[in-house]
């Protein structure tokens, strides 16, 4: 065998974690659905593992059925017979590429499991449709041109429910040992050494935009007419009294008044992490977070449901609306 063609140990070693990581996605869930109602506030799981299905197909398959939805069953799917065996192949040929400390056997696994990948995603999303599109017409809820599609990837809201797409610990295992098998591609093929012209506003442009996508979701422009309350399920009519309910995974909740939001609140406790937010009566374009901002309550103050509250920014932005309609001050809690 010629050297030339002989790998580093720090790519052999990548290989075999690779391998590692491929085996132990078969034991773990490789991707979930979860799906976020007001009924169901701790959510439910729809998990993918390489060989069945899991987590609360039942509760699942119980709605799906109301609104037509093909029920889902492990056994009418033949991906859960092929890809243990897939990935197992996978596994042994990175270890095999380390045993035999080859250079074309690693671009040759690499370009393998990328071609595997984007099939699989492909699938994935075929699936997705049939299972999203494909509906019972004698269902009991029919919503015309309504289909029930969930997301590739990332969130999507269906009628009442959010729906979060996304890679779980097996997925992620499964991301991580191609990210491996790249690098050792990068290495062994001295691509790396191409890359060292790249300026730092770039480097630093792709961080940001990294930070950028990380940070939390905060609250929408509230489309005044067509977007409707969450709680008493009218139309909001008046953008000086709108407000906003902002979860952790970005799901946003929209009010007509600030009672409804309140009473929301009530019937569906929400966790810390949540945000609230209030239309500023002066910008109604702009929200606050309700803790900082100032409110002001009287029964001189029309608001859509009869709350009788508007937020300010500040305190001295209110004074001349607490003359005007008499008003109280007082606050979210």
């Amino acid at each position: 065998m010629n050297n030339v063609n002989h790998l580093k140990v720090s790519s052999r070693i990548m290989l075999v974690v690779s391998a590692v990581m491929l085996v132990s996605s078969l034991f773990v869930a490789i991707w979930r659905i979860e799906l976020d109602a007001p009924q169901y506030p701790e959510g439910l799981a729809l998990l993918i593992y390489a060989n069945k299905l899991g987590g609360d197909v039942d509760i699942i398959n119980g709605l799906n059925h109301y609104i037509g939805m093909q029920t889902l069953h492990t056994e009418n799917f033949i991906e859960f017979t092929l890809l243990p065996y897939l990935i197992g192949a996978f596994a042994l040929f990175a270890l095999l590429t380390a045993v035999f400390n080859n250079r074309k056997l690693l671009n040759a696994i690499l370009i393998s499991f990328i071609i595997f990948g984007v099939i699989s995603m492909i699938d994935f999303y075929q699936w997705n449709y049939n299972y999203g599109h494909n509906l019972d017409p004698n269902a009991a809820i029919k919503v015309p041109g309504m289909a029930y599609q969930p997301p590739l990837i990332g969130f999507k809201q269906l009628l009442n429910f959010g729906a979060y797409s996304v890679p779980d610990i097996g997925g992620w295992l499964f991301i991580g040992a191609g990210v491996l098998m790249l690098i050792a591609a990068f290495i062994e093929n001295n691509l790396l050494n191409k890359f060292k012209k790249i300026k730092t506003a770039y480097v630093a442009g792709l961080g940001l935009m990294l930070i950028t996508s990380c940070t939390e979701i905060g609250p929408k422009p509230v489309k005044i007419n067509i977007d409707q309350c969450e709680f008493c399920k009218m139309t909001i009519t008046d953008a000086k009294y709108a407000c906003q309910l902002a979860t952790a995974k970005g799901r946003v909740y929209m009010f007509d008044d600030l009672k409804c939001m309140s009473n929301y609140k009530k019937a569906q406790p929400q966790p810390e992490t949540s945000k609230f937010y209030v239309a500023d009566f002066l910008n109604p374009t702009a929200f606050l977070i309700i803790q900082n901002a100032t409110l002001i309550n009287s029964e001189n103050i029309k608001s859509p449901m009869g709350g009788g509250i508007a937020a300010f920014a500040n305190v001295a932005a209110a004074e001349p609306y607490i003359q005007q309609y008499q008003a109280n001050k007082t606050t979210w809690e």
